[in-house]
């Protein structure tokens, strides 16, 4: 049993995994998303600044709900925050949609890989038919 102090209110509790939070100030958090999440829906040209005053949510909660991609923004949003790799405003996650290919890219070249391959399911079942079985003594 791993007893931790929630980094919130200061209670002890039996952490399981996730942030270091109790499960009540866990449940306080997730009413406070479902507010910012319906204050986005309602008012969309929104500010950061404004739906963290409205809402009373620190912005740094805000954007780690961003890189979570818990929330998401259109391109025209003036919500945004920046891809970690090459600092282009975006919605969502943590990188840009350039960025992802390129790490992709450099992902599949490592392995020495031209491309995703994906097999069929017939292709999968061809496979297991012809493996060599073994019969138990």
């Amino acid at each position: 049993m791993d007893v931790r102090n929630c980094r919130k209110c200061g209670k002890l509790f039996n952490y399981i995994a996730g942030p270091f939070i109790c499960p009540s100030c866990r449940d306080k958090q997730e009413e406070k998303f479902q507010t910012v999440k319906k204050y986005i829906q309602q008012h969309g040209r929104a500010t950061i600044n404004e739906v963290s005053e409205e809402c009373e949510v620190e912005i740094s909660q805000i954007q780690t709900w961003i890189r979570q991609e818990r929330l998401e923004f259109a391109d025209d949003s003036p919500i945004g925050i920046p891809c970690e790799s090459c600092g282009k405003m975006i919605g969502s996650g943590k990188y840009c949609p350039e960025c992802k290919n390129n790490m992709m890219r450099n992902l599949n070249s490592a392995m020495g890989k031209h491309g995703v391959q994906v097999e069929s399911p017939a292709e999968v079942r061809k496979a297991k038919e012809n493996r060599m079985r073994f019969l138990d003594k």
